[in-house]
């Protein structure tokens, strides 16, 4: 059995690492050693796994199938493993990071390059990109979303609040005027975008009174990022992120509106798969960034 988890483990250190040499010197074992492991499986599967070329290597199709179930074994493994020993033991090992581009650039990097700089063995593979990755698809350990989608198969753990503001250009305020509620926002231009929780549906109050006002407009995009430059376009209304927002609003290229009727925006979460084991890791990674944005809130 032994044996068998160690040709897995090299298959999938192989391909995580790029190449033999590159697992050979990330994991301390020979090229002849890991190449030997990934043959003998093959062998033992009757079937390729990976393609080889002096320059290159990918999976087969067999291989996409087997690295996938591989990783998740691996990991469970790992996990149960970082479950039963003591808990004060050091983080050590991989950890598979999904956050989204523009926030990662500028908020998440710099906390979770402090975590690797306090754990020093772990490392990281951070996968910065404006969409919603399969967690138990692509194995990857936790995601740093700004909202949460309605997964039973998905747990979540509060890391800070990210505050949000509606904007819009100069040039488009002085075509359509500067509106005094949520409601004038229902037959204007609006850019919606698609990772927020209920991203056609914006919330405010208004002397004490709640309400959702269905928005529609010409653009509909998947980062904030670029809802904001919509926004700098002129074509249309956006909630954009402060972080984001800011310099542009210092600058004088974009407007805020509605400051004070608009609900709080979105929380940064660590969305992780329901797994009886959580690694220690992943554990130790989310009370860090709990703790970092207590004291250096997202701006």
């Amino acid at each position: 059995m032994s044996q068998d988890l160690s040709r897995i483990r090299a298959f999938v250190q192989v391909f995580d690492s790029g190449g033999f040499s590159a697992a050979a010197r990330q994991h301390g074992r020979s090229k002849a050693l890991l190449s030997k492991y990934v043959t003998d499986l093959e062998d033992y599967l009757g079937v390729r796994l990976m393609n080889r070329t002096t320059r290159k290597l990918a999976l087969t199709e067999a291989g996409e199938v087997y690295y996938r179930e591989a990783s998740q074994l691996l990991q469970q493994l790992d996990d149960l493993d970082a479950t039963i020993s003591d808990q004060t033991a050091e983080p050590r090992g991989l950890l598979r990071i999904s956050a989204p581009r523009n926030l990662g650039e500028t908020n998440l990097a710099p906390a979770i390059f402090a975590f690797m700089a306090a754990n020093p063995m772990v490392t990281i593979d951070l996968r910065l990109e404006d969409r919603f990755a399969d967690l138990v698809d692509e194995g990857i350990d936790v995601a740093l979303r700004l909202s949460v989608l309605a997964d039973s198969s998905l747990i979540a753990r509060k890391i800070a609040d990210i505050g949000h503001m509606i904007c819009a250009s100069p040039e488009f305020i002085a075509k359509h005027g500067v509106p005094q509620n949520g409601e004038a926002l229902r037959n204007l231009p609006c850019i919606l975008d698609t990772n927020m929780t209920a991203h056609a549906s914006w919330r405010f109050s208004d002397k004490g009174r709640q309400y959702s006002v269905h928005v529609s407009g010409p653009v509909r995009v998947n980062s904030p990022a670029a809802a904001m430059e919509a926004a700098l376009a002129g074509l249309g209304f956006a909630v954009v992120p402060f972080y984001l927002a800011e310099p542009m609003i210092a600058g004088g290229r974009l407007v805020p509106v509605l400051e004070d009727q608009m609900l709080e925006g979105a929380s940064l979460q660590a969305v992780y798969p329901h797994r009886r084991h959580l690694a220690g890791k992943v554990r130790a990674l989310i009370d860090h960034l709990v703790k970092w944005f207590e004291v250096q809130p997202v701006r």
